[in-house]
């Protein structure tokens, strides 16, 4: 029997008083943060939470999220960890998609989170700086940590395919241990060792290589709530950081910075989300004098599946090769596999694969064949010495500056409108956010709306990341035989790419 929430929990045994979470002047020690999750169990405890009930969690990088997060887990629940810039409607979906009864919001996104859990009937705790900790001292602290089987759910964490609504990848306690463990010996994480949190921490990366993998070595991450480069150069001076964790875009802006700093403590630098120019990777090495590692993996995978290892040989571009205790291969639309040199889509089997997607037996039975391989639908290429690289992705998912955008969510708002006809949602190439979204648009005969109506219409709808910043108009789309929307055959016009 196991539980997450002891990677945190020992550690706190061992070295209560050193620092776990820093966010500027605020510092929240081992035991701070150990006692917090034990008053955050209490208090779910007293409203009723049984084993295995799951909890929204809508929190930007700030302290709270260290005793929320852990204080779910001790408590045997399940955390599903959400964007706080999503907006109510979509809120509502994520709570009762898995039937959770609670969540808790940060202030800032108070509305909306509100909203959401309204229409759905959970109990929103608002997280008020101040308050919050209010809240915590009248609990009862819970200091224990329920044990649960390695093969139970630990996290459910949304992720959405071209075909329909966001589906919950059920990571299990299992998958995140080791997958932290696996982050934190590639990176050799210690207890000396000051992290830059400023990955998100409600998505897997964040969560994994950052949180995890930083508590259950001892050291110390320091969060920014809201990517800045400055202000990352600022804490990297400051805090003494030696880890930095990052999208390509992070390290783009970093590199773009005009600001000067002292960065010579770090040590180590890790991408992944989307593939870094290699000559963003060449300039950012020169400039800093720090290694970077590149990787990758998905929210599926817990997510690490592949990354370069800091004792080999790194081949610019490349992925590098499975992490201790994965396999991955290469295959061909039958599931056969492709020879040395040949393009096929990524195969993924071992402890990092989710136990499969929440309430989606099909799905899940799609994604994951019967020997435990996880298709991921990304294409790839294989050399050989086994080195891995990403060429394209079989999917039409946009990635846009390391976020996840999903075109067929996008488009449904899009239908919404009433002058809307016919949609295709497509990345548009950025050069500093790798895509941007784009939405080719024919409108119903007779009605009229411009660029800013639509481009409004969905900024009211969804996460102020996803709606599209380009809009045109075509008179027809271009379609197959049946009819079907081509989306490859979409043109994206000159103004649009600029």
């Amino acid at each position: 029997m196991t539980n997450l929430a002891e990677l945190m929990t020992k550690t706190a045994e061992k070295h209560g008083d050193r620092v776990a979470l820093k966010l500027d002047d605020v510092e929240v020690t081992y035991d701070m943060l150990d006692e917090g999750s034990a008053r955050v169990a209490g208090m779910l405890k007293a409203g009723g939470f049984e084993v295995g009930d799951r909890v929204g969690v809508m929190l930007p990088n700030v302290p709270y999220f260290g005793p929320i997060y852990y204080g779910i887990l001790r408590a045997g629940g399940v955390v599903v960890p959400m964007n706080p810039l999503l907006k109510g409607r979509e809120v509502s979906y994520y709570l009762s998609d898995n039937g959770a009864k609670v969540i808790f919001a940060f202030n800032m996104f108070a509305d909306e989170a509100s909203k959401g859990a309204e229409e759905v009937g959970a109990t929103c705790h608002i997280v008020e700086p101040g308050e919050f900790e209010k809240v915590l001292a009248d609990a009862e602290p819970d200091n224990d940590v329920v044990a649960r089987d390695e093969s139970d759910t630990a996290v459910l964490l949304y992720t959405s395919g071209t075909t329909g609504k966001p589906k919950g990848a059920e990571l299990t306690h299992l998958n995140l241990i080791k997958n932290a463990q696996a982050a934190g010996g590639l990176f050799d994480v210690s207890e000396e060792d000051i992290v830059l949190g400023a990955l998100p921490l409600f998505h897997s990366f964040g969560q994994t290589c950052g949180l995890n993998a930083t508590m259950a070595a001892g050291g110390c991450i320091t969060l920014i709530p809201r990517f800045d480069p400055d202000k990352a150069l600022e804490i990297i001076e400051r805090d003494k950081v030696t880890v930095f964790e990052g999208v390509p875009t992070m390290f783009s802006a970093i590199l773009h910075s005009d600001k000067q700093a002292d960065v010579s403590t770090l040590r180590v630098c890790a991408s992944g989300g989307s593939a870094m120019p290699g000559e963003v990777l060449r300039s950012f090495e020169e400039k800093f004098e720090a290694k970077v590692l590149e990787g990758y993996g998905l929210s599926e995978t817990s997510p690490v599946a592949s990354f370069n290892h800091p004792d080999r040989e790194r081949k610019i571009g490349s992925i590098s090769t499975p992490i201790e205790g994965v396999e991955m291969r290469l295959v061909d639309d039958d599931r056969n596999e492709v020879g040395e040199g040949e393009v096929g889509e990524i195969a993924i089997r071992g402890h990092n694969v989710m136990k499969g997607y929440w309430d989606r037996e099909e799905e899940t039975k799609e994604a994951i064949d019967e020997d435990g391989w996880f298709y991921s639908g990304d294409m790839g290429k294989r050399d050989d010495e086994g080195y891995y690289f990403i060429v394209d992705r079989k999917k039409e998912l946009i990635i846009r500056g390391g976020y996840n955008v999903y075109p067929r969510e996008i488009e449904e708002v899009l239908y919404e409108h009433p002058a809307v006809l016919e949609v295709a949602v497509v990345g548009v190439p950025h050069d500093d956010l790798g895509e941007e979204i784009g939405a080719a648009v024919v409108l119903k005969e007779g009605e009229s709306a411009t660029e800013d109506d639509l481009r409004n219409h969905v900024k009211e709808q969804v996460a102020a990341y996803k709606y599209p910043r380009k809009v045109w108009f075509l008179d027809e789309l271009p379609k197959g035989p049946t009819g079907k929307i081509l989306k490859r055959e979409v043109e994206i016009p000159a103004e649009a790419k600029s």
